[in-house]
């Protein structure tokens, strides 16, 4: 069936802006989403807490791009969520189905606590689609802890949601280019 030009202007955003454009074992992002100090060993994990398993942390990329679960039920993945994230939740889970990412697979690695953020953990996130596992990409991604749960944190969250959004990245039209 023929794209329509939303949709196709928002799935050109969203690969060139995440890197889903072709099919690579490893994508660089576009542009360096935390700073490097961010992502450092020497970051105090609080009081000697475990980091959480990488599952606990699939959990909640895989729920947030379900698309069996309503955008409403998915705000409190969100750090700091609000009603305002649902039209992005929905950009995003469409993004993903639409390039061939439904279902998909989700692991994380290179677990570390936040040096900007304490409390918080950063992981490098590759998603891939089940259909086609050498199509994949690769994302630095920010959680912060919530009771006994974890959660996109906003800043994290503010990147993935403004994919494809009027005045978000990529939205002029221009493809960004990688950052090396």
């Amino acid at each position: 069936s023929p794209v329509n030009p939303t949709r196709g202007t928002l799935i050109a955003v969203v690969a060139a802006a995440i890197g889903l454009a072709g099919c690579s074992e490893h994508v660089e992002p576009p542009a360096d989403p935390m700073p490097r100090s961010l992502l450092t060993t020497d970051a105090k994990a609080p009081e000697a807490a475990p980091l959480p398993s990488p599952d606990a942390i699939t959990a909640v990329l895989y729920k947030i791009a379900d698309p069996a679960v309503p955008s409403a039920q998915k705000i409190g993945l969100i750090q700091y969520g609000t009603a305002e994230d649902q039209a992005g939740l929905d950009n995003f889970t469409r993004a993903l189905r639409d390039n061939g990412f439904n279902p998909m697979n989700v692991s994380a690695t290179d677990l570390l606590w936040s040096a900007g953020q304490p409390g918080d953990i950063i992981a490098t996130i590759t998603i891939s689609s089940v259909a086609a596992p050498d199509n994949t990409f690769t994302f630095p991604m920010e959680f912060s802890p919530i009771r006994d749960a974890w959660q996109l944190n906003r800043q994290t969250a503010n990147l993935l949601l403004k994919l494809g959004q009027p005045g978000g990245p990529g939205a002029s039209g221009a493809a960004p280019t990688p950052g090396r």
